[in-house]
């Protein structure tokens, strides 16, 4: 039985990684497929190109690989590892949960190890739930979000060919007696009565798989984009106030803003709703498209790459997606 062994004030980022697969897909090749004209993605969507899973990627090698460099990063026993979160809607199988074959492949011995499915807000979700094990137990855990879109995309329907991608991003947290560090402010949602706005009609115990199901009914669909891209800024916009107001915190206090990679409109929206500086902003939609839940921690491990994170500095964190589900986290470094 694992038992509190010293009660943490907070907890902080001790590493981070990514992982995307072999496999670049420009625009062109999409727009070709579709009758698109040359240059009709990258305006509605900020995306140029995007990674798809080749024949030989699984969805837990993904989250292994990115598992695997935060792991290095954050130079730690990977022993110590005691709890590992995923954050995915494209799991192996839809039973066992993948994670603790995820846990096996790192070499994390027995720790605790679970999927989360939270569409594109699973990281936000996973990162608070991995925070109090942190503070409660003072252990460190592992977060990571993964997903093959590609393989759950109708390549014939414009809304979600053009948007979706494949990859992976985590994060290690551990104990920390700096009350600055850490989640200083959370605040989520979600709104049920858009439901099926974003959605795999079937596959799951409602609608399951026979032999006569269209195989389109397991695809994923859109069924208003205009909606979705309305509530999405709403949602995020929200959020993040209420988490700012959470840590007591003002959007000029914040150093940089990691929105979900959803639509380069909508995180620019949610940006200056909030008043958030443009340059403030990461991006990484242009070259890595969308992966849902992926898109924070592939983020926030490129962008600590490009200009390694300083202590002092606060992290917005915001994401909205299917269900509806969303929210946000102020993360001190």
């Amino acid at each position: 039985m694992l038992r509190p062994e010293s009660m943490s004030r907070s907890s902080r980022i001790l590493g981070l990684g990514h992982h995307a697969p072999a496999r670049k897909v420009v625009n062109a090749e999409i727009e070709n497929s579709l009758g698109l004209e040359p240059g009709w993605i990258e305006r509605r969507t900020g995306i140029r190109s995007r990674f798809w899973a080749t024949d030989g990627d699984t969805l837990s090698g993904l989250a292994a690989q990115a598992g695997e460099m935060a792991l290095a990063n954050a130079d730690i026993d990977r022993n110590d590892i005691r709890l590992l979160l995923l954050a995915t809607s494209t799991p192996d199988h839809l039973l066992p949960p993948s994670a603790p074959l995820v846990a096996y492949r790192l070499g994390l011995g027995r720790a605790g190890a679970i999927d989360l499915t939270g569409a594109c807000a699973g990281f936000i979700y996973a990162l608070m739930f991995a925070d109090g094990f942190t503070r409660l137990h003072g252990r460190p855990a592992l977060v990571i979000a993964a997903n093959i879109l590609s393989r759950r995309i109708n390549p014939a329907e414009r809304a979600s060919a053009v948007l979706f991608a494949d990859a992976a991003g985590a994060v290690v947290i551990g104990p920390s007696e700096d009350a600055d560090s850490g989640i200083l402010g959370a605040a989520v949602d979600s709104d049920g009565s858009h439901y099926g706005l974003i959605q795999i009609p079937a596959g799951g115990s409602s609608r399951p798989f026979h032999d006569e199901l269209d195989i389109e009914q397991t695809r994923m669909t859109i069924i208003d984009g205009r909606e979705v891209f309305s509530k999405a800024v709403e949602m995020m916009t929200a959020c993040s106030k209420d988490a700012l107001a959470a840590a007591g915190l003002q959007p000029q206090d914040i150093s940089r803003f990691v929105p979900h990679q959803a639509n380069a409109r909508i995180f620019d929206a949610v940006g200056r709703n909030l008043g958030i500086a443009g340059h403030a902003v990461v991006k990484t939609i242009a070259e890595y498209g969308n992966s849902s839940a992926a898109t924070i921690p592939l983020s926030l491990s490129l962008a600590s790459q490009a200009e390694p994170f300083r202590p002092g500095e606060k992290l917005l964190l915001a994401a909205a997606g299917a269900g509806l589900t969303g929210g946000a986290l102020v993360v001190g470094i």
